[in-house]
């Protein structure tokens, strides 16, 4: 008898333990999301970190997964896009080699808004680059982003993909 008591107090003690294992587990994945919804933010507010795209969807195309070596970096002072363009060109520089978004400006208009659920609405327009209107990036606070480039003289492009801390390169 003594010993069914025992194995009945055990039981309970193990009973009561589960629950409160996924309620740790829980708690732990909410601070973590907490967390880099607030590292996001921090990145979004300073003007300092990298969209990496990941997908390109060209208007009227199919989509292109495309290597992390694409990005768009911001900073307070600049704007360095280095992206790919696929579509259709209504105008285009004689001799030119590069894609349209791959340049760098510090001339530019810069304005991030709270999204409607949730994350940043965040618009950049070059002032010195003609053929590049307007990019609005979409990033939620997980830190996946979505990119919109309008263009003067070629067709709309769009980028998926997230956004990550700008590495700073120490000089040497």
């Amino acid at each position: 008898m003594k010993r069914f008591f025992v194995l009945k107090i055990m039981m309970l003690f193990i009973v009561a333990a589960i629950p409160s294992a996924g309620l740790f587990a829980q708690d732990t994945k909410a601070q973590k999301k907490a967390e880099k919804a607030a590292q996001i933010k921090s990145l979004i507010e300073s003007k300092n970190y990298v969209f990496v795209a990941q997908n390109a969807f060209p208007m009227g195309g199919r989509m292109r997964n495309i290597t992390p070596d694409y990005n768009l970096t911001v900073s307070a002072d600049s704007v360095v896009s280095y992206l790919p363009f696929f579509g259709r060109a209504y105008t285009a520089d004689y001799g030119a080699t590069r894609s349209p978004l791959d340049f760098k400006t510090k001339s530019f208009d810069y304005s991030a808004n709270p999204g409607k659920k949730d994350g940043w609405d965040i618009t950049i327009k070059p002032k010195d680059k003609r053929s590049v209107q307007s990019m609005n990036l979409t990033v939620s606070s997980e830190g996946y982003a979505s990119l919109q480039v309008t263009s003067t003289d070629r067709s709309a492009i769009s980028f998926n993909g997230y956004v990550t801390e700008r590495k700073v390169q120490k000089k040497k």
